[in-house]
């Protein structure tokens, strides 16, 4: 916080503190009109309706030491924990402390309970209940809100049970895409291809996936295929988990798999964001959810 700010804090909270302490007295000290109604009893001599009157009755002395109680639990707590600006607190609380004392705690118990298991490799852990077990509560907790609670992804979420791998299947290649995390840019090529251009590609991205299409249309989809497509997903279509760059052989879309949703993606371009969970996980957490993720796949080879 700037030192502008930390005195605007103080300035402000204690001055209003102060303000409040100063209506308080000033109202219990003030001396408003009165007069005797006929029962005797003190009014403010404002009439209502002919005769509802305003008794002059102050406030009730518990009602009035219970403002003063929270006016000095408020500089009390000012005094032990952070509320003035940059200043701490003698107690040198804070919540960030807190937050990293009971993350340090959960690591610790974590590493605690599941520290066998993490010495082991991946292929070992999609083999292990327990492995899984943990591993499924942590995807629920973490990835289900994008990649969905049966793993099966949305539009431009992948899909986790399908084999398919845009950054390679294998135990440490998935690992480092959740670890690390992926960064996948398809450019657009709408300018340089023309929207005629776009369909015919998308028309040979078809066929590549095996889809009966207009072969003339696909003839020449081919050809802007191998000069502006070839060189990430190669010549044959078969992708390049280096790059992130999909097998379009294989029949499976992020994005969708209509005509129009192709040409979208070619004349438009794409980016994927898969964000890096180390500092969220950690390496133990990581791989297990990796070993479950793998175990979703072994399950529909099975």
């Amino acid at each position: 916080m700037s030192a502008f700010w930390h005195w605007f804090v103080i300035i402000g909270t204690l001055g209003f503190t102060a303000w409040v302490i100063w209506l308080l007295v000033s109202t219990q000290l003030a001396r408003v009109p009165s007069m005797k109604n006929e029962e005797g009893e003190e009014t403010t001599g404002h009439v209502w309706d002919e005769d509802i009157t305003e008794l002059n009755k102050p406030l009730p002395r518990w009602w009035l030491w219970l403002f003063y109680g929270t006016i000095i639990w408020t500089l009390l707590y000012l005094v032990l924990y952070p509320g003035l600006g940059n200043f701490q607190g003698v107690l040198g609380w804070s919540s960030e402390g807190q937050y990293q004392e009971e993350r340090a705690q959960a690591a610790a118990d974590f590493e605690e309970r599941f520290g066998e298991l993490l010495d082991r490799p991946i292929e070992e852990l999609v083999e292990h209940p327990d492995a899984l077990r943990m591993g499924s509560n942590i995807y629920a907790h973490n990835c289900s809100t994008c990649h969905g609670s049966d793993a099966r992804g949305a539009p431009g979420y992948p899909n986790l049970t399908d084999g398919h791998w845009i950054w390679g299947g294998e135990p440490d290649q998935v690992f480092t895409s959740i670890y690390e995390g992926r960064h996948a840019v398809m450019p657009p090529l709408g300018d340089v291809l023309g929207e005629q251009g776009v369909t015919r590609t998308a028309v040979y991205v078809q066929q590549l996936a095996g889809q009966s299409v207009d072969s003339s249309m696909a003839a020449a989809g081919r050809r802007h295929y191998e000069q502006q497509c070839a060189a990430c997903h190669g010549v044959d279509g078969t992708g390049n988990v280096h790059l992130g760059a999909p097998d379009l052989t294989a029949g499976r879309y992020i994005y969708g798999s209509s005509l129009e949703a192709l040409r979208q993606t070619i004349r438009d371009g794409r980016e994927g964001i898969m964000p890096a969970q180390d500092r969220l996980l950690g390496e133990g957490r990581s791989k297990l959810v990796t070993a479950y993720v793998l175990s979703l796949n072994r399950d529909d080879d099975d």
